[in-house]
């Protein structure tokens, strides 16, 4: 069974996953631990790694059970195909996001659409592609997994 790349609505990801799990879909949903500051207090909440994306695994005849829940949208299609994420992908994900330090990737000024070799942390190797850059934030599209990956700048 492959594991397949669903977009959700906005703020959906968790909700999604727990859903389809509940459906008896396998997802997985990385989130990482972020500080919230609020007026009054500050307040640790789990957050998605990746906005609007979750991992689902399912037979290819499968795919459309994801449709059950309110919170997909579709599926990430990547040069034309169902994008699919490799079972060693997403342990590299796990794995990351289970060591005590999770250190943000370093990169150095970057424009939108040039590539880049990732230099360190666990896509260190993979080719991406600059596809916008935010204030505090690259958003990187892994050539090889199809996925999109937001880092922070330095």
């Amino acid at each position: 069974m492959n594991w397949y790349v669903v977009y959700t609505k906005p703020k959906w990801e968790k909700k999604t996953a727990e859903q389809l799990n509940k459906f008896g879909v396998n997802c997985y949903c990385p989130t990482i631990k972020r500080v919230h500051q609020w007026a009054d207090r500050k307040k640790k909440v789990e957050v998605p790694l990746f906005n609007h994306y979750i991992f689902v695994q399912l037979a290819e005849k499968d795919r459309n059970k994801v449709f059950v829940s309110p919170g997909v949208i579709r599926y990430l299609f990547w040069l034309g195909k169902h994008a699919i994420v490799k079972d060693k992908e997403i342990s590299t994900i796990k794995e990351w996001l289970n060591a005590d330090d999770t250190s943000d990737v370093s990169v150095i000024e970057y424009q939108i659409g040039q590539t880049i070799k990732l230099d360190s942390g666990p896509f260190s190797e993979q080719n991406a592609v600059v596809k916008d850059i935010t204030k505090t934030h690259y958003v990187l599209i892994l050539e090889s997994l199809g996925y999109i990956l937001k880092m922070k700048h330095h």
